[in-house]
C-alpha cells in the first residue's frame, strides 16, 4: 500500500509578504510625515480648503456653482498631495541627516545620467568624514560629509589625484551640511542637476572608466554604510 503523505501546516513555504498598495504607501507616507512635521497636515488643510473656495466662487460667478465645486475638490487634492510630496521629502531627508553615509545616500535620487559611486573614494578613520563620488555631463563631484574646515584637505587630496588623471575634465566639490557655504542633503540632487554639461554621454563613459581602472578600493569605516542609509523614495515622491 502506498503510504499516505500528511502535510502539517509547518511543512508548507512560508508565504511572501503581501507590499503594500498604493492606498496603503500613501497612509504611510502621510503618518511619517505628520509625525517629523506636524504642521504639514495644516498646511494640506490649507491648500485643500483654499483652492476648493477659489474653484467654488469663480463657478458661482459663471452661475455653474456645481462644476466648480467638483473642479476645486479635484484641485485641492492635487494641491494637497504636491504639499505632501514636498514635506515628505524633507522628513525623509531630515531621518538620515547626521548619519554617517548620509551624504552618499542623497545621491540616490539623483536622475538619470549620472554614474554614482556607492562606497566612498576618500576616508578619514578618525573623524568618519568622507567624500563621495558621481560622474555626469558635468564632469566629476565630489560630495563630502564632515565639517568644513575639518573635510577640505580631504576632498582637496581626492581633487587632486583625479586632476592627475583626468587634466581637461572639470571636478566640481559640494559640502554636505548646514553650516554657511554648505548644501543640505535634500538639496543635493538639485545642486548637481544644475551644473552645466560639459561631457557627452559617450566621454562620462570613458571618465568612468578611467577611474575605475586605478582599482583602489578604500576599507569603509565601521558606522559607515550607504546602502542601509537611504532616504525613503517613495516618501520623496509623494507615493
Amino acid at each position: 500500500m502506498a503510504k499516505s503523505t500528511d502535510t502539517t501546516p509547518s511543512d508548507k513555504a512560508p508565504k511572501k509578504a503581501k507590499k503594500p498598495n498604493g492606498f496603503q504607501q500613501f497612509i504611510q507616507v502621510f503618518q511619517m510625515t505628520r509625525k517629523a512635521d506636524p504642521n504639514s497636515v495644516w498646511l494640506m488643510l490649507l491648500v485643500f480648503l483654499g483652492v476648493t473656495a477659489v474653484s467654488l466662487l469663480i463657478g458661482f460667478l459663471v452661475d455653474n456653482w456645481i462644476t466648480g465645486l467638483i473642479i476645486g475638490v479635484l484641485l485641492g487634492v492635487l494641491g494637497a498631495v504636491f504639499i505632501l510630496s514636498r514635506r515628505a521629502e524633507r522628513a525623509a531627508y531630515s531621518q538620515i541627516e547626521g548619519q554617517p553615509g548620509a551624504a552618499g545616500a542623497a545621491l540616490n535620487s539623483l536622475r538619470r545620467g549620472w554614474i554614482v559611486e556607492e562606497q566612498p573614494v576618500a576616508v578619514n578613520p578618525r573623524t568618519q568624514d568622507v567624500v563621495f563620488r558621481a560622474v555626469g555631463r558635468p564632469g566629476v563631484v565630489l560630495v563630502s560629509e564632515g565639517p568644513s574646515t575639518r573635510v577640505r584637505p580631504l576632498v582637496e587630496s581626492e581633487r587632486k589625484r583625479l586632476a592627475r588623471i583626468l587634466p581637461n575634465v572639470p571636478i566640481h566639490v559640494i559640502e554636505t551640511g548646514r553650516d554657511e557655504g554648505q548644501t543640505q542633503l535634500r538639496n543635493v540632487a538639485g545642486a548637481m542637476n544644475k551644473l552645466k554639461p560639459q561631457l557627452t554621454k559617450v566621454e562620462v563613459t570613458a571618465v568612468n572608466k578611467r577611474i575605475g581602472s586605478l582599482g583602489s578600493k578604500l576599507p569603509i569605516p565601521k558606522g559607515i554604510d550607504p546602502n542601509r542609509v537611504r532616504p525613503d523614495r517613495r516618501a520623496m515622491r509623494g507615493r
